[in-house]
């Protein structure tokens, strides 16, 4: 089973999480961070353009996203985002309450082979 097996409705919750985490070693770009975000995944899942772009926008509105404009080889301009202070701090939130989710709803989760009912 691979990650397409897992509902929309739980990754919506954690989109921010991997786009401030492709942003937590550097600025970049959208295509750059939907790679980014691909390859940290081992390949095992892509985030649809209009899911980046929205929470890009969300991000920046909240505070936690700097957008600026910068230009790449041909002279063409993109828009370039970086994490704010405040971005970073609820990157490092957001990555303790996971530790905390994790530990709770595998409290629920029945292991494989343990026989538990």
């Amino acid at each position: 089973m691979g990650y397409s097996t897992i509902s929309s409705d739980v990754l919506r919750g954690y989109i921010d999480l991997m786009i401030l985490r492709a942003l937590s070693e550097g600025d970049s770009y959208g295509y750059e961070i939907s790679k980014k975000i691909t390859e940290i995944s081992g390949n095992g899942y892509t985030m649809k353009e209009t899911t980046l772009y929205s929470a890009f926008s969300r991000l920046e509105k909240l505070g936690y996203l700097h957008p600026y404009p910068g230009t790449y080889t041909g002279g063409r301009e993109r828009t370039y985002y970086s994490l704010t202070t405040t971005g970073r701090e609820y990157y490092q939130r957001k990555c303790t309450e996971w530790d905390l989710t994790m530990d709770l709803i595998s409290k629920f989760v029945k292991e494989a082979g343990h026989g538990h009912n």
